[in-house]
């Protein structure tokens, strides 16, 4: 397994025309972790991609000032509205890109496919036997998570025909490794932050505007510790750890606030937690938040906190929201599993604590609220690993390196 993101090169490939097909059940403008991610795959060869992908709301304004074609399938909103519907949705996310991408081959002759993550991989299998390209997929955590025998099987042929994978941690490498069969080389390429997404460059001087701006909508002191979540308020996200945490802090004569930025169905729980614990003047909900208010929110905080717990049902990957944290010079509080461990570095740019001790908990949360110094220390270290950026074209390099070695032990 070869981790692509520690690679540091300049490299380019010419070509005449867009050879290279991307395909996405989930892309912008829609918020989401895996169609940021291919967006920023999009945005490094813009004048050899094409792009086939869901229809979304605001799509065709966002289409219009792309660099690259954007073609879309549409999903009838009805099929949201039942079970029924779903099934017919996730059957139409087959079928549909299927037949495009074929009508796409006749007009663009494209070379690759790349396949945007593990749904709906079976039109991609089929695509490979009719088509006469090469292709990758991606892989990011729960797209993999697949129990149905028969499903393994398509799915571990899909890989092993593939000329490369790309996971988006290690723990997701190890993970497919570990639980499929097939010999085809995979590849890591951590996410990267869009510096667009937060309205491009900002200046010390507009950073510390946006914070002044936040903590005075709250109502707290320049002076005060602040403590920021990003996400869907879920059980696992562990956003009642954060809360359990406030009052012990409390007790030590530390002025600490919390803000969550999200929504989701723990949200209720969440404040009445609050409510028992008497800190709810401490933790402030704002919501959902877009992605231009939230350069405030990052810059009004002083560390960022995700305490996500284990789950067998589901894959901790590697959240963008940690990297968006050092990307504002934020230290992280972080659960050592899963993907969480290639985003946070212990004592580089975050700690990471085990989910089940509150002592370790404790201990982190009141370090950096009390050392100044050593938050500075860390989040200029996740300013610089949220800044990193890699080269998707090494894909097509290592797999054409690894063809010819193969050719090699042939002859």
């Amino acid at each position: 397994m070869e981790n692509i993101s520690r690679i540091e090169t300049k490299f380019r490939e010419k070509t005449a025309s867009p050879d290279i097909l991307i395909i996405s059940r989930t892309f912008l403008p829609k918020a989401d972790q895996i169609g940021e991610y291919i967006y920023n795959r999009c945005q490094q060869e813009p004048g050899r991609v094409i792009v086939l992908v869901a229809s979304c709301s605001g799509d065709k304004t966002f289409d219009k000032i792309q660099q690259f074609p954007v073609y879309r399938w549409q999903i009838p909103k009805y099929c949201y509205e039942s079970f029924i519907g779903n099934i017919l949705c996730s059957l139409l996310n087959i079928i549909l890109p299927l037949l495009l991408a074929i009508k796409l081959y006749f007009r663009y002759h494209y070379r690759y496919i790349e396949w945007g993550h593990g749904y709906d991989f079976l039109a991609l299998l089929v695509l490979s036997y009719i088509l006469p390209v090469r292709f990758f997929i991606y892989l990011h955590g729960r797209d993999i998570l697949l129990r149905n025998l028969i499903l393994r099987s398509l799915f571990e042929l899909t890989l092993q025909r593939s000329e490369g994978i790309v996971c988006n941690s290690s723990f997701t490498g190890d993970y497919v490794t570990a639980n499929f069969r097939f010999h085809t080389q995979t590849h890591i390429i951590y996410p990267v932050v869009r510096r667009e997404k937060f309205g491009g460059r900002l200046s010390p001087a507009c950073i510390e505007d946006l914070r002044d701006r936040v903590r005075s909508g709250y109502h707290i002191p320049e002076t005060a510790v602040v403590i920021l979540s990003v996400g869907r308020l879920l059980k696992c996200k562990g956003f009642d750890l954060v809360i359990e945490n406030l009052t012990p802090l409390l007790t030590l004569g530390i002025d600490v606030h919390y803000i969550l930025c999200g929504q989701g169905p723990y949200e209720s729980e969440l404040k009445s937690l609050a409510d028992r614990l008497r800190v709810e003047k401490r933790v402030h909900f704002a919501g959902y938040v877009p992605d231009r208010e939230l350069a405030s929110y990052y810059a009004a905080c002083d560390m960022f906190a995700i305490l996500a717990s284990h789950s067998e049902r589901r894959i901790e990957g590697f959240d963008i929201v940690y990297l968006e944290a050092g990307f504002f010079g934020k230290p992280v509080i972080a659960s050592c599993l899963g993907g969480v461990m290639d985003a946070v570095r212990h004592l580089e740019n975050g700690i990471l604590v085990n989910p089940n001790s509150g002592l370790e908990m404790m201990q982190a949360f009141r370090w950096l609220c009390q050392d100044r110094k050593l938050r500075e220390q860390l989040g200029c270290k996740g300013k610089a690993l949220a800044n990193r950026r890699i080269q998707n074209q090494w894909l097509r390099m290592r797999s054409q390196e690894t063809g010819d070695r193969r050719q090699e032990m042939g002859a």
